[in-house]
């Protein structure tokens, strides 16, 4: 979805892996190279993941690669200011969340040039596996069985 708030345009997308949702907006800055979000000052090439720099919240090298991927493979990589909220799950889930979000925003800007390179990576495919319900009579758990009162 494009939207525009104070002469500063902006493409949102939501990412979703297990219980964690990802909501993410890649800014288009001016001239100036910066955006101002929530009272935050975002540069271009720079993430926020609520309200903290990326680094702190997904803080090794891996996670560093597997969320700079969908950026890489479309060519930009400096080009967006990134703001992510993200919510439910673990870490694991949430960078998957992340990485979903911020490739169906790419998609948004300009889904001809980007939409079949990042759908042949896997980037655009939700991942709905979920943790296992509790089933009646199992005793709490999901595939716990009772134990017998006679041996």
């Amino acid at each position: 979805m494009v939207k525009k708030t104070k002469n500063v345009q902006y493409f949102e997308a939501v990412g979703r892996r297990k219980e964690a949702v990802a909501q993410v907006r890649l800014y288009l800055p001016g001239k100036e190279k910066k955006v101002i979000v929530g009272g935050k000052e975002i540069k271009t090439g720079e993430f926020m993941v609520n309200g903290k720099p990326i680094s702190t919240f997904f803080a090794s090298d891996a996670d560093r690669e597997r969320y700079l991927s969908p950026l890489r493979i479309a060519k930009s990589e400096d080009r967006f200011a990134v703001s992510i909220k993200v919510t439910g799950g673990g870490k694991s889930g949430q960078l998957g969340a992340v990485i979903m979000g911020i490739a169906r925003a790419l998609v948004i800007v300009d889904a001809g040039a980007n939409k079949s390179t990042l759908k042949k990576q896997g980037f655009l495919r939700r991942d709905a596996r979920t943790r296992q319900r509790r089933k009646v009579g199992m005793g709490g758990k999901s595939r716990r069985k009772k134990q017998s009162p006679k041996r």
